[in-house]
């Protein structure tokens, strides 16, 4: 039987925000019911103790984001939510003591990727009030900045997400700027329970991107899996259409899915450091892993 660090339960494909970096999905909005996500957790309860609250879309736009907690927390579950942060202050109240909740990851690059956004300053101390409440709760957080230019053709982006850092680093007395100890990549403490990561910005893999040779590996169905809000099983978290379309766990069991003979095919490939599906040959996130 596959076990795997993480899988990932869309609870819904619908975002407030229209960041440049993330492509909209074509996909029928859509919030996953109690009763829908409880079998979900069921199904996957032999596979893993770890989910992971997204695909696509924006989990605290969930009106029951409590109650999913509450029901991950009644099976065992540890739960991590990613979100742009735009909406902390209406839930915080359904997130601060929900004792299955293990980390908050902040995308902040959302802030510069969403055209209508304003008001970083009032963006940032909506999230940091949280951060001081969430981390009294032994709740980890993680703040991101995957923004960075990979050729550095301009410094442009580098200096709004200064803006960014300085205030993370009057806000937590830092007596060194972030830059200096953080390479993209990787992260940096920088207090208690609470990191900041940077890397490149990432293009999601799309069948009408270039292919490239194939070679190469990938964790995806190795230490991930992913389940879409409408039940489709994927094996990544950046099959965010459901390209990979390796069942439906409405229909059949998440067991047998993940040891569908299209999804042996694609892990046994990237076991011969081969990539048999097309979207995973036009996925440049792979190339991350080497070949």
């Amino acid at each position: 039987m596959k076990t795997f660090k993480k899988v990932y339960i869309e609870v819904t494909s619908v975002c407030n925000l229209a960041c440049s970096f993330c492509p909209q999905t074509g996909r029928q909005a859509k919030f996953i019911q109690l009763d829908a996500f409880n079998r979900v957790l069921d199904q996957i309860k032999p596979h893993t103790n770890h989910i992971y609250l997204h695909v696509k879309g924006e989990p605290l736009l969930h009106p029951k984001i409590d109650e999913l907690l509450d029901a991950s927390h009644a099976k065992g579950f540890k739960v991590n939510i990613t979100t742009n942060g735009t909406l902390i202050v209406k839930n915080r109240h359904k997130l601060l003591g929900k004792p299955a909740l293990r980390q908050m990851n902040f995308s902040l690059h959302s802030f510069d990727g969403h055209e209508g956004s304003v008001d970083r300053e009032n963006y940032l101390a909506n999230i940091l009030a949280f951060v001081r409440e969430a981390v009294e709760h032994n709740v980890i957080i993680s703040f991101r900045l995957w923004n960075l230019d990979q050729d550095n053709v301009t410094n442009m982006q580098r200096n709004r997400n200064r803006e960014t850092l300085e205030v993370l680093e009057q806000a937590f007395n830092l007596d060194f700027k972030i830059e200096e100890k953080v390479m993209p990549g990787s992260g940096v403490k920088i207090a208690k329970n609470i990191y900041l990561n940077q890397e490149y910005e990432f293009q999601w893999p799309s069948l009408q991107a270039p292919e490239d040779d194939g070679k190469g590996f990938c964790h995806g169905l190795r230490t991930q899996a992913g389940v879409l809000v409408d039940g489709t099983v994927v094996p990544c978290c950046l099959d965010g259409e459901g390209v990979i379309n390796l069942g439906n766990v409405h229909t059949s069991s998440f067991s047998e899915i993940v040891e569908s003979e299209r999804a042996n095919n694609l892990f046994y490939g990237f076991s011969r450091r081969e990539a048999v599906e097309e979207l995973c040959r036009k996925c440049g996130y792979r190339q991350r892993f080497g070949t």
